[in-house]
């Protein structure tokens, strides 16, 4: 027995060996080793926290080798072969006997492949990043974390290494099932002062401001980060070789990342172990994000989050718009431009500076940057002897205005924005800004206020009389008669909007019925003003101005023109009165709005009516409203938006076919679990679980609108029309008779056959009742703009249910 025994104990101990072998090499690979996707074979990191190897993204049967999150295996942060995606599981990852890593297809083809090493494994860190390296060295021959896909990571970096000329940098996907690079990217802009910069393609769409020597100064969330969640900002490096930024988080530390999504949303991401998801950083509200866009004010605009009932823009002290015409259509890019100019003797400025307090600075990469400067005094004075000085401002706060070094901006002022991170402005006005003469122009500018001031009382009043006048001659210009769009509770009307000018522009104006002031209705006239006056979205219709008369009791939202006017007039064959009306708004105005009465012309006329055949528009431009409205309302989920009123009658076209969604009054923000006892009945739009019982609301309440408008617009009849519209597209989709579906008036169909079907499959899917598996369940907006911007990408099959006919009619 003794021999036995220790046979016995040989074979334990040869297992425990062999198991702790295969233990430690789980997160590397030796030369000559590899990974098989057929295998379903992957690399975890000896902390078990990130996983490499192959995987499909949402509905894409493609296959891409990625490293993600292990606690949730759908977050991939790293793509190998982003731009090569391989066709089936026959893929094979492998650590080759020249120490390169290398990614092969199915005839061994290489698709994708780091640089020539000599080390001697490649091995998976507890940082996320994948090294190529000799032995247990800390110096790495390569790693992933230098060539980032999407998201950064604690310990990865963005910047730039100007000796070796090398880049780091991150590209959103080009959807949320396509990780080839897509649309936008961040940067760190080295030319100035440090800032991260968005761009969508060569366009700047948006900057942190400068780094202030703690954060970057226009997101002082930053520096609560350390606050929230025990991490540590390592921020931002800079050497005569290189300037980068970066963070890292310290033993124990909650998993994070910072995502560029494929909308173009930069995502400060934590893991919530309590909720098993991932949650922001910090959270911002709607007007927040409204000064975001880069310029959105133009040159010398400043944009304030909490001025939404003035369109968020203004100009900086001493500056007023270059076309005030342009600024009351919230147009703008032309800025501002000063009141007095700036007068220079002996090559110095003779004029003084206003502090504007709380902003985040403007763009950096054509200003004068000075570490070396003492205290902002000696600021002050280079700018003072600097004709071209604009503005100035502390470099580096950390002093408290000590060795803060300077920023000196000789070109124009863009993209400032009041922020709460107590950082000043220093901006140059002339004198007379501060009620002190000029020494050159004084008599001369005297008289030209003194006539202008004049002139402009005479024009004041004769356009006040000309007004009381056209008032009392043209009463009823809000008449039924006028009417081009009629709601439940508003009318809409077509005017002209001039601004003093021979211009005019085409605008909509939603008059609020009389019989419709009720609480109710004025609840939702400042909902829908709330909404829109927050979103900006080429997809939604653009606010203009709004505005109350509580005398008249007028409540009234003047709107961009659509020249085609709504969707259902095109897809139902209906017709619609385009007409010019009275625009009657008054002076009463919304708090800090002011709209000029006498900017308003005031036309009659019936255009007539006119009956929109249904071949128009196209296929292909029926194809295109498609997404258009699937991207404008995917853009509302990503705003905590639901819309609850979707339908062709909401759906406004341009000259273009562009689609865009209006109609906000019901709008809501999403609040989870929420359930809502006014439920908003449009007959055969509204989701079952909405008009049911529980009355719940969530996102997919929309996705199930939206399903509906989409078999709308390809088979060109009402769901009201027919008791049993879904049964009847779900069965010919189902026995694949998709020609006999489709609305026989538009036209050839040409190659656009196959699209139509997934199209219409893809509404199926949108108008399923909502099931416990994801497999049955509605997709969310996000997936059905993923299924309809890729062709390729297998959908699942749409089920039909039997009670949803019982709400084909709203009820």
């Amino acid at each position: 027995m003794r021999p036995t025994s220790q046979l016995l104990l040989l074979l334990f101990l040869a297992c425990i060996l062999l198991l702790s072998i295969q233990t430690s090499a789980a997160d590397k690979l030796e030369k000559g080793q590899n990974l098989t996707d057929s295998n379903g074979d992957t690399l975890v990191s000896a902390g078990g926290s990130f996983t490499l190897g192959f995987f499909s993204p949402g509905v894409s049967t493609k296959r891409y080798l990625g490293i993600w999150f292990s606690v949730s295996n759908d977050t991939v942060y790293w793509v190998a072969n982003r731009d090569d995606p391989l066709g089936d599981t026959s893929g094979m990852f492998v650590f080759n006997d020249a120490a390169t890593l290398v990614l092969l297809d199915g005839s061994r083809r290489t698709v994708w492949s780091s640089d020539f090493s000599s080390g001697s494994a490649a091995q998976l860190l507890d940082s996320g990043n994948l090294v190529v390296r000799n032995g247990s060295s800390d110096a790495y021959l390569w790693q992933s974390f230098d060539h980032p896909s999407d998201t950064l990571l604690p310990g990865m970096k963005l910047g730039k290494n100007f000796w070796t000329k090398t880049e780091w940098q991150l590209t959103s996907w080009r959807s949320a099932d396509d990780p080839s690079p897509g649309d936008y990217g961040r940067t760190l802009e080295t030319k100035g002062l440090p800032e991260l910069v968005l761009w969508r393609g060569n366009v700047k769409t948006y900057r942190t401001g400068p780094w202030n020597g703690l954060y970057f100064n226009g997101v002082p969330e930053a520096s609560t980060y350390t606050n929230m969640y025990p991490l540590h900002m390592t921020g931002l490096t800079g050497r005569s070789t290189e300037i980068t930024y970066g963070y890292t988080a310290v033993p124990g530390a909650p998993l994070t990342r910072v995502v560029v999504n494929h909308t173009g949303v930069v995502e400060p991401l934590v893991w919530n172990t309590d909720t098993g998801a991932w949650i922001s950083f910090f959270s911002r509200g709607a007007r927040d994000v409204t000064c975001e866009a880069y310029g959105k004010c133009g040159a010398s605009g400043l944009c304030n989050p909490e001025a939404a009932l003035s369109g968020f823009c203004g100009c900086l002290p001493g500056f007023s718009s270059v076309s005030a015409s342009a600024w009351q259509m919230k147009q703008y890019a032309g800025g501002c431009q000063r009141d007095a100019v700036l007068e220079c003797r002996g090559g110095k400025t003779t004029g003084r500076f206003k502090v504007v307090s709380g902003v985040k600075l403007p763009d950096t990469q054509n200003a004068t940057v000075d570490i070396d400067v003492a205290t902002l005094e000696e600021c002050e004075a280079r700018c003072y002897a600097n004709c071209s000085c604009l503005a100035y401002a502390a470099a580096d706060t950390r002093g408290g205005g000590n060795r803060s070094g300077y920023v000196m901006w000789a070109d124009a002022i863009v993209d400032l924005r009041l922020i709460d991170n107590k950082q000043d402005l220093y901006l140059r006005l002339s004198k007379s800004e501060f009620g002190e003469p000029s020494v050159s122009k004084f008599p001369t500018r005297i008289v030209i206020i003194g006539v202008s001031v004049s002139v402009i009382i005479i024009v004041v009043l004769l356009a006040f009389f000309f007004f009381i006048w056209r008032r009392s001659h043209n009463p009823g210009g809000f008449s039924d008669r006028n009417i081009i769009g009629k709601g439940g509770f508003s009318n809409v009307y077509k005017g002209k909007l001039r601004d003093g000018t021979d211009l005019a522009v085409d605008v909509a104006v939603k008059r609020l019925k009389r019989t419709r002031l009720t609480d109710k209705g004025r609840e939702d006239f400042l909902r829908e003003v709330e909404v829109m006056s927050t979103l900006t979205h080429v997809n939604l219709a653009e606010l203009l101005y709004y505005c109350q008369d509580q005398e008249e009791d007028e409540w009234i939202l003047v709107y961009e023109w659509m020249e085609k006017k709504s969707l259902n007039r095109y897809i139902f064959g209906t017709h619609c009165n385009a007409c010019r009306v009275n625009l009657s708004l008054y002076a009463h105005m919304y708090p800090k709005l002011f709209i000029s009465v006498f900017g308003l012309t005031h036309l009659f006329g019936n255009a007539g009516e006119q009956n929109m055949p249904r071949s128009s528009p196209n296929w292909a431009q029926r194809l295109e409203i498609i997404r258009g409205v699937a991207v404008g309302v995917e853009f509302l989920h990503s705003k905590q938006v639901i819309h609850r009123d979707l339908k062709p009658g909401n759906i406004l076209l341009d000259d273009s076919w562009n689609p865009k969604i209006a109609d906000f009054a019901t709008a809501k923000l999403f609040i989870a679990d929420q359930t809502d006892p006014t439920v908003v009945l449009t007959p055969g739009y509204v989701a079952p679980e909405y008009a049911g019982a529980e009355r719940t609301l969530t996102y997919k309440c929309d996705v199930y609108s939206f399903g509906v408008v989409l078999l709308e617009i390809v088979i060109g009849k009402r769901r009201t029309s027919m008791p049993t519209f879904l049964l009847h597209a779900w069965e010919l989709w189902n026995r694949r008779d998709i020609e006999e579906l489709l609305d026989q008036e538009v036209g050839e169909l040409g190659e656009l056959l196959s699209a139509l079907a997934r199209c219409i499959q893809i509404g199926l899917l949108c108008v399923q009742n909502l099931h416990r598996s994801p497999e049955e369940d509605r997709p969310a907006m996000s997936e059905v703009v993923a299924m309809l911007t890729s062709s390729d990408s297998q959908l699942r099959m749409p089920s039909y249910d039997n009670q949803e006919s019982e709400y084909c009619m709203g009820k």
